[in-house]
């Protein structure tokens, strides 16, 4: 008699069985509370952070794209020294890239802008091709350095390429542009340019 008590007190339900089955539906809860309000706040889930935005720009220093040429003159590198005193804006690019030929056309015409320098970052690129691209698309930078190994894109807190950012005459980063510079963040850009102007 005693043995047949057994399996029903096996049976019945523990604290810690209980715990076990309802942990993935608490999971489930959380993790679509957190979705939905993801949807409903509003925020462009595309828009990525940057830790540097309203802070000065990273130190870095890098060596010119060798053979880049303006007016017979090489065009210098860039160093973070060379962002003081004017509106900047700091684009990373590559020749292996497709968004950045995509976006070329919008940074030829923002390199017209009065009052504006447009600095490139050539990103894991070899010479020639970076040369190349430079080349056949036209060249809107008055001072492009070479981040062969990545490490200054890791400085920055680049995602990806291409990216963009707006630095002011001070030094400090106010604006990040995430992928290509399209119509909608062109207007943006213009924004943030016309307020530091």
């Amino acid at each position: 008699m005693g043995d047949t008590d057994k399996p029903a007190e096996q049976n019945k339900p523990t604290l810690g069985r209980i715990v076990a089955l309802a942990s993935p539906l608490v999971i489930f809860g959380a993790m679509a509370a957190v979705f939905f309000f993801q949807l409903t706040s509003g925020k462009d889930t595309s828009e990525l952070p940057s830790a540097f935005i309203g802070k000065q720009a990273p130190q870095f220093d890098l060596p010119p794209l060798e053979g880049l040429r303006a007016d017979n003159t090489q065009i210098p590198g860039v160093k973070n020294a060379d962002l003081k005193g004017k509106i900047t804006l700091v684009n990373i690019f590559a020749s292996w890239c497709a968004p950045c030929r995509a976006e070329h056309p919008v940074l030829l015409s923002l390199a017209k802008s009065k009052g504006l320098t447009i600095v490139g970052i050539n990103y894991k690129d070899q010479n020639k091709n970076a040369l190349r691209f430079l080349g056949t698309l036209g060249n809107p930078y008055k001072r492009v350095g070479v981040d062969r190994r990545g490490r200054t894109a890791i400085e920055w807190g680049f995602y990806g390429i291409p990216e963009t950012l707006l630095v002011g005459p001070d030094g400090i980063v106010h604006h990040k542009v995430v992928g290509p510079i399209d119509e909608v963040k062109f207007q943006e850009l213009k924004a943030k340019l016309q307020e530091l102007l």
